[in-house]
């Protein structure tokens, strides 16, 4: 898979990364450690994680794997959003839970809204400089590494970013050697008013892009995205397969069947790629054979035309919808 630069830490990573916000989620600590081992031999190097993922113990997680291949894989993990208070709590609860949920499945969406109420963060960071050293410390310590490439203010605001100590820190974080890079990693829609009026913290940028949005355009620094598929996916194809029409239409310009799930999903991956050259693109899967179709997808210079014919379709339609509006 093609290698890029990753920001400005000096290291170079995969252009596909897996995201760890399924971590320890329905999965025991075993299984997600085989997971992000599955990843990892599909040929993913870049690994996201939080504070909050996994009710507080994806970091861990990540931590045990890094531990076999830490000089082989580029790290991504956040600032912002702590972990939920009741970790112990919690952690005996799915303990007991996942075998009933196992035997009983049809229980488990009622089971997982108890335990999200459960895992509710602390109250959100103050983003000073004090608590940003205590946030990194605990990530260090959780990933059992010292250093963390690329280190992200989770969900900041402008109005969240006033501490020009914390702004020190970070270039001091950097220049010690403990991050390789920082930056913001928030909703698409606060974005453009961070690059604008806290350019100092975006060097790096995360935020999600599928071909339901815009292009982005003039952005300075280095960008993650995450949601290519997702709700998005899910939503583009139930109204490709209720509008058969457009569904033939479209599938005729592309190429392919867009009625197709892998089809489509495929080509919407593609296109999160191609469309944000020399940029990370996060998934997450808890299947292996998806991991490695996706790193497939990645690689394969034929499916670039049709995924930018199907983002121009996309994007040609909303064009249309917001002139008549």
């Amino acid at each position: 898979m093609e290698r890029i630069e990753l920001s400005t830490t000096g290291r170079k990573t995969t252009r596909l990364g897996y995201g760890g916000s399924s971590l320890m989620g329905a999965m025991s600590r075993k299984e997600s450690v085989a997971m992000l081992e599955a990843a990892f031999d599909a040929g993913i190097r870049h690994f996201d994680v939080a504070p909050m993922y996994g009710y507080g113990q994806a970091e861990s997680c990540l931590g045990e794997f890094l531990g076999r291949h830490c000089a082989d894989v580029t790290v991504t993990t956040k600032y912002g959003i702590p972990p939920p208070k009741n970790q112990g709590l919690l952690g005996l609860a799915r303990s007991v839970a996942r075998p009933v949920l196992k035997a009983l499945p049809g229980l488990k969406r009622g089971m997982q809204s108890v335990a999200d109420r459960a895992a509710q963060p602390a109250a959100k960071a103050s983003f000073t400089a004090a608590q940003a050293q205590q946030s990194l410390e605990r990530s260090m310590g959780e990933l059992n590494t010292d250093r963390i490439d690329v280190w992200l203010l989770h969900e900041a605001t402008v109005d969240d970013l006033r501490d020009d100590g914390l702004l020190r820190f970070l270039e001091d974080a950097v220049a010690a050697g403990k991050i390789g890079a920082f930056g913001v990693g928030s909703e698409r829609s606060r974005i453009e008013a961070l690059v604008a009026q806290r350019p100092g913290y975006c060097g790096t940028v995360q935020f999600e892009w599928s071909v339901m949005d815009e292009p982005v355009r003039g952005m300075p620094g280095f960008r993650l995205h995450h949601r290519a598929l997702t709700e998005n996916f899910r939503s583009l194809h139930a109204r490709l397969a209720q509008e058969k029409a457009r569904c033939t239409a479209w599938s005729a310009k592309v190429g392919g069947d867009l009625a197709d799930a892998g089809v489509l999903a495929s080509l919407m991956l593609k296109a999160a790629l191609v469309e944000n050259p020399a940029s990370v693109i996060l998934f997450s899967s808890k299947q292996p054979a998806h991991m490695r179709h996706n790193v497939d997808v990645a690689g394969d210079r034929s499916l670039e035309a049709p995924a930018r014919a199907l983002y121009a379709l996309v994007r040609g339609e909303a064009g249309i919808a917001e002139k008549s509006s």
